[in-house]
């Protein structure tokens, strides 16, 4: 008879080829599409796909509590780092370099101190021992997000004044706005939660995915750049259901710690 222990890897196992079949697929032909355009780099564009399929076993790590996920995640941060350089996206550039850099080695760190190891005994060994936030966690997350949002708001609202003046974009999109600030307030706090082993960083990563979803699909339907916003809406679905994987497996991971916050 299999165990339930046997029944939960078996189905991981499954559901992790799955996932990273299903967003290998996505990302290829997000390459593929990409490389037909007009003044394309190859070099560059390869380069990226290699480091986005990093960052995608870097998420399947992830929810499944690997120490590992921070090396792959290291080398994911290393490329889209240049990435960002070489295209001049300097906002991008700053904070993958200055802030997700560092912050793979505090994760590892972290980690390690949680009870992950690269080897595994067969028992699990290798899986990070969670920490869940407490009401004052929960108070200075939320006053964190919302202090982000409104700052970043601001400041990407007299970019695009300021390009505004200059004559380079139509006119400003407050809603934009809103949801890039949105977005990349919760990735810098998900990725917080994530280094310091916390388990409601999946709550904040279904946000995410949610929030890139929804822009995908108003991409699509809108009929701009629709074969990339099409693998694009594919692909943060992939990592929407990772994100509920990671959430039931951190979920069972803090419960048989029993450790204290």
């Amino acid at each position: 008879m299999i165990s339930t222990n046997d029944r939960e890897r078996r189905f991981n196992l499954a559901f992790n080829i799955f996932l990273l079949l299903g967003m290998l697929v996505a990302l290829s032909l997000t390459t593929v599409f990409k490389l037909q355009q007009p003044g394309a780099r190859p070099f560059m564009l390869l380069l990226a796909a290699f480091g986005a399929m990093m960052g995608i076993v870097n998420t399947v790590l992830s929810a499944n509590g690997h120490i590992l996920t921070f090396v792959f995640g290291f080398i994911d941060v290393v490329v889209a780092t240049v990435v960002c350089y070489e295209n001049g996206i300097m906002g991008n550039f700053a904070l993958h370099a200055f802030y997700f850099l560092p912050m793979q080695f505090i994760g590892f760190w972290q980690w390690r101190k949680r009870g992950a190891t690269i080897g595994s005994d067969g028992e699990g060994a290798s899986r990070v021992r969670p920490r869940r936030l407490t009401s004052r966690h929960w108070t200075l997350l939320i006053a964190g997000i919302a202090v982000g949002i409104t700052a970043l708001f601001f400041i990407l609202y007299f970019v695009d004044k300021a390009q505004l003046s200059a004559g380079r974009i139509a006119g400003i999109n407050k809603p934009k706005i809103l949801l890039d600030a949105t977005v990349m307030t919760l990735n810098i706090a998900g990725q917080v939660l994530m280094s310091f082993a916390f388990m409601e960083q999946w709550y904040i990563w279904i946000l995410v995915n949610i929030s890139s979803i929804s822009l995908w699909a108003v991409a699509l339907s809108s009929g701009t750049g629709s074969g990339n916003a099409a693998v694009m809406l594919v692909k943060y679905i992939f990592y929407l259901l990772n994100s509920l994987n990671g959430l039931r497996i951190w979920l069972n991971l803090s419960r048989s710690s029993n450790l204290e916050n």
